[in-house]
């Protein structure tokens, strides 16, 4: 077991690199632990390393790659003291203090790191449809995200996968740019609150395919069409498109701290008066923590207050 410290991060997308920037030029010298390099969004630098061209993060006027930018937040943090360790954490124990985390073997009878603070940034994943060229093509006409993206399908036609209020929400932003939006779902009603249902089913650009799904994704190196399964007569068709955004549901990377953390009916962690979780000295910030937004500015700012709280919290700690 190495010493004890005064604040880990687990995580390593905007929420916990922003952390770690604030942490350590607050000289408390945060470990990070960012992960293993995987297809998911635990992976190091988080969501963002699946996505290409970022244009909505201010500072960068002709846009930047989303790998690129979280090399350029992690050596920023590194510039300033903090250290990292590529590897997924096991488990935690944060029924008391200092917590315990384990890298590695969960079983092990001692964790493998101490902290006094945990900034916990595991993000969120977003749901998939499991099919092998829906994994190839992300970042190439494949999204889940049409607030990030949609700008690049000005006057295209495009998809969007999904019956409930986020597909809805997703496919009425998407009518700013694009030719055509087809919402492509399963059943023959939406899960869609009612209002979201009016709103689109009244757009002129939104159309609809019913009792559908969708069993592939088409295209060499860019989105060229989807082949769709109709689930009542089996019939197969193919829709040309160059955008699909998958919009099926997230789920917050929060199997680590059940019961041990209150969370949200939803799954994500419960936050209360900024960044504070339910256990006193651990704080949440990013996606793991936020259903409504996802942005990577909101993370990186939820991060900057979750270390900001962080910090604030171990003052009062050596004041008492």
């Amino acid at each position: 077991m190495t010493g004890l410290r005064d604040v880990i991060i687990i995580g390593s997308g905007p929420a916990g690199l922003t952390a770690a920037i604030y942490t350590s030029r607050a000289r408390l010298d945060p470990l990070v632990i960012e992960g293993e390099p995987s297809s998911t969004s635990d992976q190091p630098g988080g969501q963002l390393m699946l996505t290409t061209e970022i244009e909505n993060f201010p500072g960068f006027v002709n846009g930047i790659m989303g790998p690129e930018l979280m090399q350029t937040f992690r050596e920023q943090a590194a510039r300033f003291g903090t250290e990292y360790v590529t590897a997924k954490v096991s488990r935690v124990d944060l029924s008391s203090r200092p917590f315990g985390v384990w890298v590695g073997d969960p079983d092990a009878a001692e964790p493998t790191y101490q902290a006094r603070s945990l900034i916990v940034a595991t993000g969120a994943r977003s749901l998939m449809l499991d099919l092998p060229d829906e994994a190839r093509l992300l970042g190439h006409g494949v999204s889940t995200c049409a607030t990030c993206d949609g700008f690049f399908f000005r006057d295209q036609h495009v998809a969007v996968i999904g019956g409930g209020d986020s597909a809805l929400e997703e496919a009425l932003f998407l009518t700013r740019f694009a030719k055509s939006v087809t919402v492509v779902h399963r059943r023959d009603t939406l899960r869609a609150s009612k209002v979201m249902q009016h709103r689109a089913r009244n757009h002129p650009t939104i159309t609809f395919r019913w009792n559908s799904v969708v069993e592939q994704v088409l295209g060499d190196s860019t989105v060229t069409g989807v082949e769709l399964r109709d689930v009542v007569t089996g019939a197969k068709s193919i829709l040309e498109i160059s955008g699909l955004f998958v919009a099926i549901g997230h789920e917050p990377n929060t199997a680590l701290f059940k019961g041990q953390l209150e969370l949200e009916d939803t799954g994500y962690l419960r936050t209360f008066e900024g960044t504070q979780t339910s256990v006193n000295g651990v704080f949440a910030c990013g996606d793991v923590q936020d259903h409504e937004y996802r942005q990577a500015i909101t993370a990186a700012g939820s991060g900057c207050m979750a270390a900001i709280d962080a910090e604030r919290w171990l003052e009062e700690q050596e004041d008492d």
